[in-house]
């Protein structure tokens, strides 16, 4: 679905004057495929260039050196921005900056309407996508009366009326309280399992990183570790050097198991973490 091929991005920093004060490379030589149907979580400190990757896959930025390929189209050829940007929609942090219209139903609308998809067609899209994030009976709602989740899943709902094979959640929750991220998090897995849609979230929450397929690990613009999340959060102190921490769960059973309580090294989820519990009880470990 995406291929990235010894891509290379680079950001210029000028003073107010325009004379340069420095370079930064936000992708160096980035080289990764994505099979169609992955969920797929990027995760890396600030400035580490999650944000420029994601930018890359729909074609909001190209690379300056290698090449990126969404659905096999180059997305260096401005021929191919259109299908590409059809392909691969994008939801961004900010719930608030994507509201464009004065009710739900006319702000999903918004994408296909543009794309001259039929007014039949387009109501059906429509009622489609809002039906697959729960807010079908919201669409004669204004969006403002929203909660943060709502409207975000109303933009999810907008890239889903296009028909998109991948979904870029460029920090989709970063601006969300606890339910709201729980809400655009579920929605994320159930378009990914039930409509094979290409999910790729960029977050800063470990705890969304856990039920993805894959984790990728950015560092100062390069991929510095690709696994699963169980390779991944194995390693909390790999981890660390990327300034980043492991799920609290798996946390707590590291630090219990390094203090001398029978626990296992790791565990990846609350359900493992309780059976280690009860493993241990049955085993007379515990009292």
């Amino acid at each position: 679905m995406i291929r990235f091929e010894n891509a290379v991005f680079e950001y210029i920093r000028r003073d107010d004057e325009g004379n340069v004060e420095g370079i930064t490379r936000a992708l160096d030589d980035v080289s990764v495929h994505i099979k169609r149907g992955e969920f797929v979580a990027v995760l890396g400190a600030n400035g580490s260039g999650k944000s420029t990757f994601a930018k890359h896959i729909n074609g909001l930025l190209v690379p300056e050196e290698g090449k990126v390929f969404v659905g096999g189209l180059d997305t260096s050829d401005d021929n191919n921005l259109l299908k590409i940007r059809q392909m691969a929609g994008m939801v961004f942090q900010n719930p608030d900056n994507q509201i464009i219209a004065q009710t739900v139903e006319e702000d999903v609308a918004f994408g296909p309407e543009n794309m001259g998809v039929p007014t039949d067609e387009m109501q059906q899209r429509v009622d489609e996508a809002l039906e697959k994030v729960g807010l079908i009976a919201e669409k004669d709602n204004s969006p403002n009366r929203l909660s943060g989740g709502q409207k975000q899943r109303v933009a999810i709902a907008g890239v889903l009326a296009m028909k998109p094979e991948c979904i870029i959640f460029d920090e989709s929750t970063a601006m969300l309280d606890p339910a709201g991220r729980k809400e655009v998090i579920a929605t994320a897995h159930e378009l990914n399992k039930n409509n094979n849609i290409t999910v790729i979230l960029i977050t800063h929450y470990m705890n969304e990183a856990m039920g993805a397929d894959r984790i990728l690990v950015m560092d100062h613009g390069k991929i510095v570790m690709d696994g699963t999340p169980r390779q991944i959060f194995s390693k909390p102190e790999e981890i660390r050097k990327y300034k980043l921490e492991v799920p609290e769960i798996t946390e707590l059973a590291y630090r219990l198991h390094k203090a001398g309580a029978p626990m296992p090294a790791f565990v990846l989820d609350e359900d493992e973490f309780m059976e280690a519990i009860r493993s241990a009880k049955a085993a007379g470990a515990l009292s």
